[in-house]
């Protein structure tokens, strides 16, 4: 292994060191680079039995799965069977959404780059095995409304690639779950991953922790999995880091697997990895076909995050570098552990000039236009003006006891959180307050937040993270 390649492991033992101080009790970490490997495990990877995170345990890729989809689409378009242009309904014709006439205006792109606008951010009915995707299908048509025309805005859409796996369910007449195994896992050699929680009993799996409130000490969720309705948004698949390696080499190589089958046609790998949307906002990555495109300078990498109950997931590839990054953590705190190991990687291994995303504050003379009550699927967020700042205060609305459930043992016991003050960083964006601009110069630009569509009357649409919510009625 080269001085270089092991400098960089090094460093992301160090970091994961730290980070268990912190509430992270396991990471685990591999890099690709010109034909060269490294995976470095620290920790632990389930409280409850001190089982020890290690190079070969797995975990829930989370989010990460949205691109195994999009492959999957991809794949189909390849073999006729699918058009990106073809509208949703035309395959699906009991698809609808609660607002009349939007769902047949929805193409199968938009469902790849979440410029779609279904409003089903947190819909996941509690349906598991070969059938819960139709369930969810079935109840976006009374729980699910339209935020925006598609093709014209930007907003992160479990919604759309839940519904684009169960459109390949109906074109190939083969569960998605398992099109995932046959078609990605079995010729990529990510012998590795499963799909299901049975399969990952089996195997070394690790499990999501929170931050206890009374404690302040990590433990043990008390959900591994969301159902299977959210399959295809990243609720079932599980992996090792070695496994991800391996997708991500694939898309590395325009399409070509480390085992030599080939997944996709170079074609279908670079209509992935172009532009295909741009949401014109900084803190807002460029979107390709599952890939979100993220600037760093003038180097711009294909990732995906992946949220599972208390665990986070990450997926880089720097094609300029020929590097591959991925990575899991079993806290929701490690997303700053992620933060920190890929912009060292970018910074020191590679010498890409990151610049800072905002530079400090900015005037903003008027902040009423911002301030209201903007709605999405279960959400509320009421904006007011407290000390001269922004003030958020978030709201879970539930649409019933099953949803309540679910997504409370997701978050790990409660959706509420205290308010958040905001301060401007530039035209229309706000970034929370006390908190230094460099910290938003990687996957914490999340938490950024931008008002769209502001006019007289106010803004339309707040945006953070890339979630849409939308301006209620005064």
């Amino acid at each position: 292994m080269s001085h270089a390649l092991q400098s960089v492991a090094q460093r992301i033992a160090e970091l994961a060191v730290r980070h268990a101080e912190q509430g992270v009790p396991g990471f685990v970490a591999g890099v690709y680079q010109g034909g060269e490997q490294v995976v470095v495990a620290h920790g632990t990877a389930n409280l409850a039995t001190g089982a020890p995170m290690t190079a070969d345990t797995g975990f829930l890729f989370g989010s990460i799965t949205k691109v195994l989809t999009a492959t999957l689409i991809m794949q189909q378009v390849e073999r006729g069977t699918l058009g990106l242009d073809d509208l949703v309904v035309d395959h699906l014709p009991e698809f609808r959404l609660a607002t009349d006439g939007a769902a047949e205006r929805i193409r199968v792109r938009h469902l790849l780059t979440h410029t779609n606008g279904i409003d089903a951010d947190l819909y996941c009915p509690d349906a598991n095995g070969p059938g819960a995707l139709s369930v969810l299908v079935d109840g976006m048509a009374k729980h699910c409304e339209a935020l925006f025309e598609p093709g014209t805005q930007v907003s992160y859409s479990n919604g759309g690639m839940n519904l684009a796996a169960r459109l390949l369910e109906v074109v190939t007449g083969t569960p998605y779950l398992e099109l995932v195994q046959r078609d990605i896992f079995a010729p990529a050699g990510m012998t590795g991953a499963g799909t299901s929680a049975e399969q990952a009993i089996l195997r070394s799996t690790a499990v999501g922790h929170f931050l206890d409130p009374e404690t302040t000490a990590p433990r043990v969720t008390d959900m591994f999995k969301l159902p299977d309705s959210w399959a295809g948004a990243g609720s079932s698949a599980t992996g090792t880091v070695g496994d991800l390696l391996a997708f991500g080499r694939t898309h590395l190589a325009e399409g070509v697997a480390p085992s030599g089958a080939r997944l996709l046609a170079a074609e279908s790998a670079a209509a992935m990895h172009a532009v295909q949307f741009d949401p014109g906002a900084a803190h807002i990555p460029l979107l390709g076909f599952g890939w979100l495109l993220m600037p760093f300078g003038d180097t711009t990498v294909w990732t995906m995050s992946g949220a599972s109950p208390g665990g986070v997931s990450v997926l880089v590839v720097v094609p300029e570098h020929d590097l591959v990054l991925a990575a899991y953590g079993n806290s929701p705190g490690s997303l700053m552990l992620h933060d920190e190991v890929l912009l060292g990687i970018l910074r020191d291994h590679l010498g890409v000039d990151v610049p800072d995303l905002v530079s400090g504050s900015y005037p903003i003379a008027d902040l009423t236009p911002y301030v209201g009550t903007y709605r999405s699927n279960q959400l509320c967020v009421d904006v007011a003006i407290v000390d001269g700042q922004l003030e958020e205060r978030f709201g879970y609305e539930p649409v019933n006891a099953e949803q309540e459930r679910i997504f409370t043992n997701f978050a790990g016991g409660s959706f509420q959180a205290p308010p958040r003050r905001y301060v401007p960083v530039g035209p229309d964006l706000f970034a929370p307050a006390g908190m230094p601009a460099s910290l938003f110069s990687g996957y914490c630009r999340q938490l950024l937040v931008s008002y769209l569509e502001v006019g007289p009357d106010g803004a339309r649409f707040r945006s953070a993270g890339g979630r849409m919510t939308r301006r209620a009625q005064q």
